[in-house]
């Protein structure tokens, strides 16, 4: 029985390959697919080879075994050729893209050569306009500067003020014995080793040199901020070494403090070892009108010419206004 159904189903397979082939030749699109074609075909042939004896549920399990072995083929020619035809289809949709692609004109990038020129010129406007507006508020500033007379001072540096001190030779001084006179200022001590020397040889050449320019003298004046080495003889042998006309100040602690806070003076002494110490100060000289009121200060960057050319200027202005 075995050996039977096997042959019978061999000679099924080859009549299913001889209708498939006819059909798909001659029946392509008027027909049903092969697959309805091919099950009608071979239920009749089913019927006539296997032996009457055999049912309904045995002709479906022939039916079933000839499809499984026989369908496999058909489907995978036909998905074969519509992955063909699909892929032939991609290639002339590419192709038609392709060459609509290259029908179209290319666009230009972002930024146009038009705007990058307009661009360009828009900036050099805003610069060239605001060089203007820069130079014409310039110049307003200097008219207006120069239509600005010289009016009447506002107010004076609060800078001096009473001292009472002793000078060189043991005597007891104030600022009242200065009035009168143009007094040139100067504070600092006798152990410094170099910055007061430089600054009181400058003062006294300045004192000359405007004897010589502007035919007026000058009271040269040095106060002390170390009255504990400072004595009045150590004084007196200091203001020798630079000027005749030199008058050294010095005195009580506490008068010395009230005469530099009078004159915005700073000083403070640096790490002792035993009596050798230095005191830090400013570098200042302090000119004073003969009512002994502040007129101007000179730093330690002026020189002998511009210290003795300020002070005659000075000298002048303040006569100008008397």
């Amino acid at each position: 029985m075995a050996s039977a159904l096997w042959r019978n189903a061999n000679i099924l397979r080859s009549a299913n390959r001889i209708i498939s082939s006819r059909c798909l030749g001659q029946c392509r699109s008027a027909m049903p697919p092969p697959s309805a074609v091919i099950e009608n075909h071979s239920s009749t042939l089913l019927r006539s080879v296997i032996p009457v004896g055999v049912g309904a549920q045995s002709l479906r399990v022939y039916q079933r075994f000839f499809f499984s072995t026989n369908g496999a083929p058909v489907s995978s020619e036909i998905s074969t050729k519509a992955e063909k035809t699909k892929s032939d289809g991609g290639d002339k949709s590419g192709d038609s893209q392709q060459s609509s692609d290259a029908g179209k004109s290319v666009r230009g990038g972002p930024v146009s050569w038009l705007s990058f020129l307009l661009l360009v010129a828009t900036g050099a406007g805003i610069i060239s306009y605001y060089d203007n507006e820069k130079k014409r508020h310039i110049e307003e500033i200097n008219k207006a500067s120069e239509a600005v007379k010289e009016g009447p001072s506002v107010g004076k540096a609060a800078i001096g003020g009473p001292f009472n001190l002793i000078n060189h030779d043991g005597k007891n001084v104030t600022e009242k014995d200065f009035m009168g006179k143009w007094t040139l200022i100067y504070f600092g001590f006798t152990h410094c080793p170099d910055i007061c020397p430089d600054e009181l040889q400058k003062l006294a050449a300045a004192v000359d040199k405007i004897k010589e320019k502007a035919g007026f003298e000058i009271v040269p004046l040095f106060i002390s901020v170390d009255p504990e080495r400072d004595t009045v003889e150590q004084v007196r042998e200091y203001v020798k070494e630079f000027h005749p006309k030199l008058i050294g100040l010095t005195g009580d602690p506490d008068e010395i403090r009230k005469a530099a806070r009078a004159y915005r003076v700073y000083y403070m002494k640096t790490a002792e070892e035993d009596s050798d110490y230095l005191v830090d100060h400013s570098i200042v000289m302090y000119l004073m009108g003969p009512d002994m009121q502040f007129v101007k200060f000179f730093g330690k960057n002026n020189d002998v010419d511009s210290l003795t050319d300020g002070i005659i200027k000075e000298r002048k202005q303040y006569k100008a206004k008397k």
